[in-house]
């Protein structure tokens, strides 16, 4: 025998399960809507094509992009910066002069304002040809990459503006093993 369960029971049961199911749609909506503001406006994973900033980060290596730290803060030397390359490319380098700074490189050695820099990330053997002087504009940043002998950077495309700046790449993230903070 069956028991008898009146008509409203069994409607409030099904209005609840519709209430439960239209609150977990809504929370997986603004879910995703932050996920995809965060992702457009805060960070955001980048691959790695090609050799240039080897031996730091290698090719098909994927990073994380901060695009808010420039917005709170400035560009500094040694920053590991993405940036929109003249032929819409983006392109991942090593910050070394910063506006109103002249750059150069003689006998394989990087000097900004006329100083040697130390450049730690460059394996031993990777030659930088000689360039320069090059004055750094107002609004500009001259990059280059860290595999030297096979990098498209300022030296090729000028200096950068910053208002093709995207962010800092702030860590590898993939493959693990490849792992690494870079700042």
């Amino acid at each position: 025998m069956s028991e008898f369960v009146p008509r409203s029971v069994k409607h409030g049961r099904q209005q609840r399960g519709s209430d439960e199911a239209w609150e977990w749609l809504q929370a997986l909506a603004i879910a995703v809507v932050f996920a995809l503001i965060i992702r457009e406006l805060v960070f955001s994973p980048f691959s790695v094509s090609g050799p240039s900033m080897m031996s730091t980060v290698h090719d098909h290596d994927k990073v994380i992009v901060n695009k808010l730290i420039y917005r709170i803060g400035d560009i500094k030397h040694d920053d590991v910066i993405v940036f929109e390359a003249p032929e819409k490319k983006d392109y991942i380098k090593r910050v070394i002069a910063l506006p109103g700074e002249v750059v150069s490189a003689q006998n394989n050695v990087v000097r900004v304002n006329g100083k040697s820099i130390d450049e730690p990330y460059i394996d031993e053997g990777n030659r930088t040809e000689d360039f320069g002087p090059v004055k750094v504009p107002a609004n500009h940043i001259f990059a280059m990459g860290d595999n030297r002998s096979n990098s498209k950077d300022s030296r090729v495309l000028g200096p950068i503006s910053m208002d093709k700046v995207i962010g800092r790449a702030d860590v590898i993230f993939w493959p693990t093993e490849h792992f690494a903070f870079l700042w």
